[in-house]
């Protein structure tokens, strides 16, 4: 897994920038932007504190399972959590 394009693909769906990510984590911006680009790997703590700016863990920054489109994932978002339940019922239904 390519940790850089990973957090670029992490922060581009919560549509935050690379300034507002370092911010959030407590390092340089030019540090994550060496991350991004592969020219420097973080340690197990400093992506630690990525993902938690991220609002994600350790174990869903490395899963390997399908990204929800940002524009989807915005919309169910703005949803109330009735309606997010109701919209969960309804996949669920369609699924089967």
């Amino acid at each position: 897994m390519d940790v850089g394009k990973r957090i670029i693909e992490l922060r581009e769906q919560k549509n935050i920038s690379t300034n507002k990510l370092a911010n959030l984590a407590g390092v340089s911006q030019s540090y994550l932007r060496d991350i991004e680009m592969g020219s420097k790997n973080p340690t197990v703590e400093i992506l630690s504190y990525i993902c938690f700016a991220l609002n994600i863990s350790l174990q869903d920054f490395f899963s390997e399972s399908k990204t929800i489109n940002p524009f989807l994932l915005s919309a169910i978002e703005s949803l109330t959590d009735e309606e997010q339940i109701k919209l969960a019922e309804f996949i669920n239904t369609i699924k089967k």
